[in-house]
């Protein structure tokens, strides 16, 4: 299966901005995420992601996070998500991802903390933002 090129949403009330160059290996997500249907929406970035980790589409990743809020739902696809970015880097890919928070959000950066907890591979760093 052909890797597709770049998937970008802007963001919505609902749903983050997505910039997901597979070609560059450079992902980001941003804003708020609380869609209706989390499956939906998450469901082609995981796949994508997937995808062109297997297909060693880059040499090198890098995974952006910088949400103000997200729901439950959006939470476990992040999850999903970083479980394949840890396989990747386990594999030898370089992964890094970068858990961007405003330095007076403490509830996004206990988010971040306990997220890098499941990273023994990827290079995991906590961004705080001023």
């Amino acid at each position: 299966m052909a890797v597709v090129e770049t998937i970008e949403h802007k963001a919505t009330d609902r749903t983050p901005a997505v910039v997901f160059d597979f070609a560059a290996g450079q992902y980001r997500l941003s804003g708020e995420s609380y869609p209706e249907d989390a499956a939906n929406f998450y469901g082609p970035l995981t796949q994508g992601l997937r995808q062109a980790i297997e297909d060693r589409a880059s040499d090198e990743v890098e995974f952006t996070v910088e949400m103000i809020y997200f729901n439950s739902s959006t939470a476990k696809a992040l999850m999903n998500m970083f479980q394949i970015l840890e396989e990747g880097a386990e594999s030898g890919l370089k992964v890094r991802i970068n858990w961007c928070y405003h330095d007076d959000d403490e509830t996004m950066e206990e988010f971040g903390e306990d997220f890098s907890e499941d990273f023994e591979h990827a290079d995991y760093r906590m961004c705080p933002l001023t």
